[in-house]
């Protein structure tokens, strides 16, 4: 069974840092597409960032050059490395693995992601 565990989330002052990790388990590490998605109050999940299957990395815009993912294959881990926190970020924050994906507007569609973690809460004060 893929298995997919978020942590690292917590309450942060604007401009703070904060590092999300997302440890795997039950699949190929390096065959799978792994992603970050995000879900504020009140509003739908939308994507952060993803790692496709052939290890390219991709960006919403609002979060490059502030945030920066990276895959550990050694621990079957990936990380989230946020800077520079701002109040619209917060949400609860979810990993999300699919086997063979590279299209690169996969971060624009949650539907096409088969697996996903409990997700983490993240909270940034203004």
């Amino acid at each position: 069974e893929v298995q997919l565990v978020e942590s690292g989330g917590g309450l942060v002052q604007a401009g703070g840092s904060l590092r999300l990790s997302c440890t795997t388990s039950g699949f190929t590490f390096n065959d799978y597409a792994i992603g970050w998605f995000r879900q504020a109050p009140g509003k739908g999940r939308e994507g952060v960032s993803f790692s496709s299957s052939e290890q390219r990395t991709y960006y919403v815009d609002s979060v490059k050059g502030r945030f920066t993912f990276f895959r550990d294959s050694a621990k079957k881990t990936v990380y989230l490395q946020m800077d520079k926190l701002k109040p619209e970020d917060t949400a609860i924050y979810y990993c999300a693995a699919e086997r063979a994906l590279t299209n690169s507007q996969a971060i624009d569609v949650p539907m096409w992601w088969g697996d996903w973690g409990r997700g983490t809460q993240v909270t940034v004060s203004s």
